[in-house]
């Protein structure tokens, strides 16, 4: 069974306290080391392992404070060479120390010298240790994990929410700037992805009249674009959105309008991302028919595609459930694509957010729309080539059209309604936005909230989308005395 942190550290502690070493010790520079006092146990949560200590090192006598970590990196990984209350530290004490790095330093600036425990404790008691060092090493991924659960609740759910605002405020903007770029391209007259333009300049100096918002043709592409872009999961995300932009809906209007479109757009989007087999396939086991006419419907469609063509190779299925296979993905935004393009998916829901009032009800209108159920071949297949042990009930199940909802629908309405100067609208979004309560869970999120001892925030929308932009934009890269609650903690 695995030792937690915490008993884990008891152990150490224990280990400092009876002095009960083999050999002399010695800093890793090589200057001896007597212990004349080992300090008081630090009962806090914050600071130092050993307050008060006495301990000679070389010719002098230091008097301060004492730090014990599993590895030496925990100083860092830990934040204490940008915490205050470690500036008082006078030796630091680590079990492994794999680099055999002679000092760490403290906030000020200040070096201080460190020993290696392994070398001075019995063989059999740092064997029984060593895998927990790595454990505890690997598993503090927040450097303010040990220190965090202190701060107040209320502190730190301000700054996560309002986190959570700032993240959704990104992909409003986004949405909006993307319809400007097709827009400019439509008027400009110029086509992607086969070329690609640098427009950015451009389009941040042109002021856009509300009336050129009015293209229902670009406000479906970009919603086709960032659905698929979700479908796609981490793995996939980006190909499915350059087969979105690649085949888009400029040329499925060129595919016609009647009973057969949606099968001709099925077959048009399975020939273009690569995923179907080859002519020449001979490991068809089943049912390979719906392959063959997906093959020939192709040779006449294809006289009218000019976009870009994909490889299967380009597809990523390393670790990725069979649920979650771009064939099953590329199926559910077929479903998708029927009801943005035939059902008037955009005007329905607007509707849904003009008459519905109570917002929960609300919520669970629009997400009913994406939950998606299985049909035709895609029911009992997860890939072209074999027929699948049992039947596969929906493309998109209720998890992930929540995340469908909060990271697409939601931030593009926002900026629909934004766009057409509808701001009691768009207040409307935010304050669904506000009260969402997703079912599926995401492991960064998880490990932060555990991290800052609010695990009770990870079903509301706003903090886990908070935590999510916290992670990304602070603690994966280590700016913790830009985090509102880093400061309270290092400072």
């Amino acid at each position: 069974m695995r030792i937690t942190p915490k008993i884990y550290e008891t152990k150490l502690h224990k280990i400092w306290l009876s002095q009960d070493f083999k050999s002399q010790l010695q800093t890793l520079s090589g200057e001896d080391v007597a212990v004349l006092d080992t300090g008081a146990l630090n009962e806090d949560t914050a600071g130092p392992d050993f307050k008060n200590a006495r301990v000679r090192i070389g010719n002098l006598v230091y008097v301060g404070d004492i730090e014990i970590d599993c590895d030496y990196g925990n100083w860092k990984n830990h934040g204490h060479n940008i915490d205050n209350k470690h500036n008082k530290v006078i030796l630091h004490a680590s079990l492994t120390n794999k680099s055999n790095q002679h000092y760490v330093y403290t906030k000020d600036g200040r070096r201080v010298p460190t020993i290696c425990l392994s070398h001075y404790i019995d063989t059999s008691m740092f064997s029984q240790l060593e895998n927990n060092a790595e454990q505890e090493t690997d598993n503090n991924k927040i450097r303010c994990a040990h220190l965090a659960g202190d701060i107040n609740v209320h502190i730190k759910k301000k700054f996560i929410a309002s986190l959570g605002m700032e993240r959704f405020q990104k992909k409003c903007s986004r949405i909006q700037y993307r319809y400007k770029e097709l827009l400019y391209l439509k008027m400009m007259k110029l086509k992607e992805p086969v070329i690609h333009y640098d427009m950015k300049e451009d389009l941040d100096r042109k002021e856009f009249k509300k009336e050129e918002y009015r293209s229902a043709d670009i406000w479906q592409q970009v919603l086709y674009e960032f659905v698929f872009e979700a479908l796609g999961y981490s793995k996939n995300k980006s190909i499915m959105l350059r087969l979105a932009q690649s085949a888009d809906i400029q040329f499925f209007k060129k595919l016609g309008n009647d009973d057969d479109t949606m099968n001709r757009i099925e077959c048009a989007l399975f020939n273009i991302s690569g995923l179907i087999p080859g002519n020449n396939e001979t490991n068809l086991k089943s049912d390979s028919s719906y392959v063959i006419k997906l093959l020939n419907d192709w040779d006449i469609i294809k006289r009218i595609y000019d976009g870009l063509l994909f490889n299967n190779s380009d597809w990523q299925y390393f670790k990725l459930r069979p649920q979650n296979f771009p064939t099953i993905r590329i199926a559910g935004g077929l479903v998708f694509l029927e009801s943005l393009l035939f059902d008037n998916l955009v005007s329905s829901i607007v509707k849904k957010f003009r008459e519905i009032r109570n917002l929960n009800v609300l919520i669970n209108s629009i997400r009913s729309l994406f939950v998606i159920k299985s049909r035709g071949f895609w029911q009992h297949h997860y890939v072209f080539e074999q027929r699948s042990k049992d039947d596969i009930k929906y493309f998109v199940g209720a998890s992930r059209a929540d995340e469908i909802v909060v990271n697409v629908i939601l931030p593009f309405f926002a900026a629909y309604f934004e766009c057409f100067g509808e701001e009691e609208l768009a207040k409307k979004v935010l304050k669904v936005y506000n009260i969402y309560d997703q079912r599926s869970e995401n492991k960064i999120v998880r490990e932060v909230a555990e991290a800052l001892s609010v695990e009770y925030f990870l079903k509301k929308t706003v903090l886990t989308q908070g935590m999510l932009e916290l992670f990304r934009n602070f603690c994966s890269k280590k700016r913790c005395l830009e985090c509102e609650i880093g400061k309270i903690i290092f400072n």
